[in-house]
């Protein structure tokens, strides 16, 4: 494995570490720790949240530990299962609607 260095003063060249830093600073950086523990200790949870806990939109809305353990697929499949569900339900509704909606226009004609 290669260590790669990007261009200084450039943080575009390292997009998702940059990203990742960002937001550990954010959620880090709202407490304050007296002493070195309590930061390590805060820190651990937050790459536990991140890995675990947080979706990220790069990896189609699933954590990294999903993509990683090889859940995707079957957490995108049963996603994909419940959206045509839905849109079938969806649609049941509104041809019931529509059918109703019809039916009194004939009575009132």
């Amino acid at each position: 494995m290669n260590q790669l260095h990007g261009r200084p003063m450039h943080p575009h060249t390292q997009r998702k570490i940059e990203r990742y830093h960002r937001t550990m600073k954010n959620v880090v950086k709202l407490d304050n720790y007296y002493c070195p523990e309590e930061l390590i200790r805060a820190l651990e949870k937050f790459v536990r949240m991140y890995n675990n806990e947080i979706y990220h939109e790069s990896l189609q809305n699933l954590t990294p530990a999903d993509v990683y353990y090889g859940r995707g697929d079957a957490i995108l499949n049963k996603r994909r299962r419940i959206k045509q569900e839905s849109f079938k339900n969806r649609m049941r509704e509104y041809q019931k609607l529509k059918f109703k909606y019809q039916k009194n226009e004939l009575v009132l004609n």
